[in-house]
């Protein structure tokens, strides 16, 4: 792609044309695929019905930008925020669409509707039962990405991965933080400083008494009598929740959302307080800063006059591309997430547009070791099990430390007697993105059996809970007890301290930057990664503003 070449649709200038999707665009899909079906054009006709605003074209980003800002997740919204207040001139891409909020009005699917509004660009989803669910092609928030041994669950609408986590805002335990960032970071100055900046501007808050009372969190109740059976002590976990929003839902004050299972997709009520009400409408606020949705980054360089290249397509929510584009910045931060952000720069380093790269890119991919964990016949008072997590226990006597942390049942919306919990274990395993230019694609080479440290660690603490309590573990044929083949935590490919100094500072690249979980080496310490991810970003942004480098 060049600076010079035109837009695909002749004309398109301007949010009518954009929001139209001439259907003389080009399709965003493979060469086999042969682009929308009538299905998709009858099922984008409702979306523009019920969700109008999403359709509404982006702004126009400039030719030349002081700072461009790839994402709009915890480390990208960060670093905008402050480089805007810093006086930066900062332009935000995001290939998602920016979907709004309404206390009554569903804007997107639940988990037992799934369609093209859910789901990002695909014909079948396939759930964690292995069940296929064909869907409209569209360009959901939920992105479903699948690698030969791994599914990787991730987002794609303005807010990154706030819109679609479930809430959870964890520290890492103090030896395990050391344990992985060694001496390239400050426990003691993320604890004392930086973590607690970051929980301020999210509002991290445990679940109420009188919520965790309430009838769709009996399953939750439930859980925590399950595990202290079994000799096990809970934590209080901090969320992202609005609670005064979730005691909207229990009053019939607002349409159920939190309560009734719904996070994967977002919460369109504000039950979730994503980025969009928080850090993004701070950073928009310094008039600095501009977001511009629906906008697909291909590939990133370096001109000759030392300008960072980004280029791009415009992808309309029903796969047209309307534009491609080559924009320059002086400089660049990478925020599109550890899948995001490793591809553009492994892409890079391979077709030599950013030749002085590390060695180290694309290493130290990790997922966290998450796990999808179920207990069968707990039955649980409520007719729904609500999304909030309310609490949490740690077992560090196996070989490698484990968490559960209470978890809605993913799926399901009617309270069917199943317990879930997400499990996170220090599984050392690691994998690296591979670069295939004959294929033109990115992949991460993750072996058959990688987390099986974590399984095995996760299992015991499931069977010891499940032993305690009389009940089984699994859905016998449906579910295993411990699911390990996807991950919701993607992490590394850009390591601090390797690929970048320790401030994020990509070496032999001034002005490039890492700002998100491809920072982090794979684990953050049998912890849910988004507080890291923002507070690690609020520490090293801030060094860099202060450096001017």
């Amino acid at each position: 792609m060049h600076p010079s070449r035109r837009s695909l649709i002749a004309g398109a200038t301007g949010a009518a044309a954009s929001a139209a999707a001439p259907t003389t665009a080009r399709a965003a899909a493979a060469p086999e695929d042969p682009g929308p079906t009538l299905v998709d054009r009858l099922a984008h006709t409702k979306h523009r019905a019920v969700v109008p605003e999403i359709f509404t074209a982006p702004p126009r980003i400039a030719s030349h930008t002081d700072v461009i800002v790839i994402g709009t997740g915890f480390g990208a919204s960060v670093a905008a925020l402050r480089l805007g207040r810093a006086g930066a001139r900062v332009a935000m891409l995001e290939r998602g669409s920016r979907w709004p909020h309404d206390p009554w009005r569903p804007i997107h699917a639940g988990d037992t509707a799934l369609d093209g509004r859910a789901i990002w660009h695909k014909r079948t989803f396939e759930d964690l039962l292995g069940l296929p669910h064909p869907v409209d092609r569209f360009g959901g928030v939920f992105d479903d990405t699948v690698y030969e041994h791994l599914r990787v669950w991730r987002a794609a609408a303005v807010g990154g991965g706030s819109i679609v986590f479930t809430g959870v805002l964890l520290e890492p335990p103090k030896q395990y933080f050391e344990h992985l960032f060694g001496t390239t970071v400050s426990q003691r100055e993320m604890h004392e400083k930086w973590y607690p900046r970051a929980r301020a501007m999210l509002k991290a808050s445990p679940m109420p008494d009188d919520v965790y009372r309430s009838a769709p969190f009996g399953h939750s109740r439930r859980w925590d009598r399950h595990v202290r059976n079994a000799g096990y002590e809970t934590t209080k976990l901090d969320g992202i929740w609005d609670w005064d929003v979730v005691r909207q839902e229990l009053q019939g004050r607002s349409r159920r959302s939190a309560t009734i299972g719904e996070s994967n997709y977002g919460n369109a009520n504000g039950a979730k307080r994503d980025l969009t009400l928080s850090y993004l409408p701070a950073a928009e606020a310094t008039g600095r800063v501009r977001i511009h949705h629906w906008h697909v980054v291909d590939r990133i360089g370096r001109d000759r006059r030392g300008r960072y290249t980004v280029d791009l397509r415009i992808l309309h929510p029903t796969g047209a591309v309307l534009e491609e584009r080559t924009v320059t910045c002086d400089r660049l931060v990478l925020g599109a997430g550890s899948i995001g952000t490793s591809e553009l720069l492994v892409r890079a380093r391979s077709e030599g547009t950013l030749p002085r790269l590390d060695d180290s890119v694309g290493e130290g991919f990790g997922t966290n070791g998450d796990a999808a964990m179920v207990q069968f016949l707990g039955l649980s008072g409520g007719l729904s099990q609500g999304s909030p997590s309310a609490s949490t226990i740690l077992d560090r006597t196996g070989d490698i430390p484990a968490r559960m942390e209470n978890w809605y049942s993913l799926g399901l919306q009617v309270n069917g007697g199943i317990l879930g919990s997400l499990g996170m274990a220090m599984d050392p395993t690691r994998a690296r993105f591979v670069h295939s230019a004959a294929k033109d694609d990115v992949i991460v080479d993750w072996p058959k059996d990688g987390n099986k440290g974590a399984e095995e660690a996760l299992r015991a603490m499931q069977d010891k809970i499940a032993e305690a309590n009389g009940v089984g573990t699994g859905v016998p044929i449906l579910l295993p007890d411990v699911g390990t083949s996807f991950t919701a935590h993607p992490l590394g490919g850009a390591v601090l301290g390797e690929t970048t100094d320790n401030y994020g500072r990509v070496k032999g690249y001034p002005g490039l930057y890492v700002m998100d979980g491809a920072a982090i080496p794979g684990s953050t310490g049998t912890a849910n990664p988004s507080l890291t991810i923002t507070a690690l970003a609020e520490r090293n942004i801030a060094k860099v503003i202060a450096d001017g480098r």
